[in-house]
């Protein structure tokens, strides 16, 4: 291919995004489309998986009408994905056999539980840098296969075939021809061994997962192979050969590689349903002593792969969506701005958004939604700026610990997601944080990483030095609150977390 443009498919938690992206790296088309959430009991979160499939299918072509372009003006599609969902699906005919239970999802919590208490835990944690929580993907996999002994006997007979939703995605763009994943999605199943770069044997016999069910793992910048004549349903879209499927990565690593963070030391945090805080560490994987993860960035071509170091936080920008479409009490996320900067303090009125459970470094899948200091002279303004802050105050609970494991301390970050257009939530992170936010001219920087890791695949870019000199600020945010005041705060936040902690378990 020789084409004009790279397409990113960013499938995210709540929907889908497709960014066409020219040469320089700007955004040529988009379109976004939301897809089904759905709740069958507290706790539980699943997706339609053939929904996110025919969404993905009219996003695409939409971003191509909205670049003015064909399909065949593409030079590669990159994917990147909401990381520990799983789909489990028939391999004769395509369908998926179970709705895919989604990274939030906390059924299987007692599972863990078990499996900590039998002293798995240290052993998981050496072969994989995760730790032992529902948040992951394989006990996901192993719960669908008990669930229905049917689907273990199939899974067992190399009938079925899981994948996280990229695997789900490159299954259908080429008609079923390739079952792969990449490092970066591997390393977030719990039965991928990081270091020795293979599906690990012990792992499997752990969980008790048959390797046929499992997809071959590739490069995160890699040719996988070329789109099925039916991808683009649109008419004057057929591609004579298909598009080459030549990047994917977790929507977190994906961040990290297009916030240009290529050299150890240098962080990221992206504010999307969840916020996730990742700092490059280099070909070294670092171990967390401070309840991190650590995880594979990516890999590209046959290099040594990379490694982060990653904080978890499972609850940020959808609890302002909790504040939309729960309480009711905003009709926009954006009004959350506004109320936040009507009031001079939040009066210690206090939100621990532990809706589903919390992530690093607390990892307590019975903790819950908690709001702490109200009276009656609370107002939605102190609940929206109590949701605000609570994004920033996680956000140091992770710094803190990522400045253990690595003995430096952080000296700026860049962000990106949907919040950063929330100044005074940035102004505020910097304040609590003591170090400057940078925020990039291109803040879709999960689908821009896509793209770059695609492009590097097909030579539609020259490598990593070109891609980071696209890389610019739009905004900077330098603290201005006293260090006596942030740290009186955050120490106010973390008595708000302890009452939090254990809520439904107890």
């Amino acid at each position: 291919m020789s084409g004009t443009h790279v397409m990113a498919i960013d499938q995210g938690t709540t929907g889908t995004t497709v960014l066409v992206f020219d040469r320089a790296g700007a955004i040529a088309g988009r379109a976004y489309s939301e897809f089904t959430q759905h709740y069958p009991k507290p706790g539980l979160v699943e997706h339609d998986a053939g929904e996110i499939w025919r969404v993905t299918q009219s996003v695409m072509s939409e971003a191509l009408a909205d670049a003015g372009i064909a399909a065949r003006g593409l030079d590669a599609i990159g994917i990147t994905n909401q990381r520990e969902t799983v789909v489990l699906w028939d391999r004769a005919t395509g369908e998926p056999v179970h709705r895919a239970i989604v990274w939030q999802d906390r059924r299987t919590a007692a599972t863990c539980d078990a499996l900590k208490a039998a002293g798995h835990e240290a052993a998981v944690r050496a072969k994989t840098g995760l730790l032992l929580d529902p948040y992951f993907s394989a006990t996901k996999l192993q719960w669908l296969l008990d669930h229905d002994p049917k689907l273990r006997t199939r899974a067992e007979a190399g009938e079925l075939a899981f994948g996280t939703i990229d695997s789900w995605l490159v299954w259908n763009l080429t008609g079923g021809a390739v079952h792969a994943t990449d490092y970066s999605n591997a390393s977030r199943t719990l039965l991928y061994n990081i270091h020795e770069l293979t599906w690990d044997d012990e792992l499997l016999a752990l969980f008790d997962i048959p390797r046929a069910v499992l997809p071959e793992v590739r490069p995160s910048s890699h040719v996988y192979g070329n789109t099925h004549e039916d991808a683009f349903p649109e008419a004057g879209h057929a591609v004579k050969g298909g598009v080459p499927i030549a990047g994917i990565a977790g929507d977190q690593q994906a961040a990290l590689f297009g916030q240009a963070c290529y050299g150890a030391g240098r962080a990221k945090n992206t504010y999307g349903t969840g916020s996730f805080l990742l700092m490059n560490t280099g070909t070294a994987a670092a171990a967390s002593e401070n309840n991190l993860l650590t995880t594979i960035a990516w890999g590209i071509g046959d290099d040594p792969v990379e490694y982060a170091l990653e904080g978890a936080i499972f609850v940020t920008g959808s609890a302002v969506q909790w504040l939309r479409d729960g309480l009711g009490i905003i009709e926009h996320a954006s009004e959350t701005e506004a109320l936040a900067r009507s009031l001079d303090s939040n009066d210690d009125v206090w939100f621990v958004p532990a809706l589903a459970g919390l992530g690093a470094p607390h990892w307590d899948p019975y903790a819950r939604g908690t709001m702490v200091g109200l009276t009656r002279g609370t107002t939605r303004a102190h609940i929206a700026r109590a949701v605000l802050e609570s994004i920033a105050y996680q956000t140091r609970d992770i710094v803190e610990a990522m400045e253990r494991d690595a003995g430096t301390a952080l000296r700026e970050l860049r962000a990106d997601g949907g919040a950063t257009e929330n100044s005074w939530l940035m102004q505020f992170q910097s304040d609590i944080l003591g170090v400057p936010i940078d925020v990039p001219a291109i803040t879709e920087t999960t689908a821009l990483g896509a793209a770059y890791l695609a492009g590097l695949a097909t030579g539609f870019w020259s490598g990593r030095e070109e891609i980071d000199a696209k890389w610019k600020s739009a905004s900077s945010y330098k603290p201005a609150m006293a260090p006596e005041e942030r740290d009186r705060l955050h120490a106010r936040w973390r008595q708000a977390v302890d009452r939090a902690k254990g809520w439904s378990e107890s």
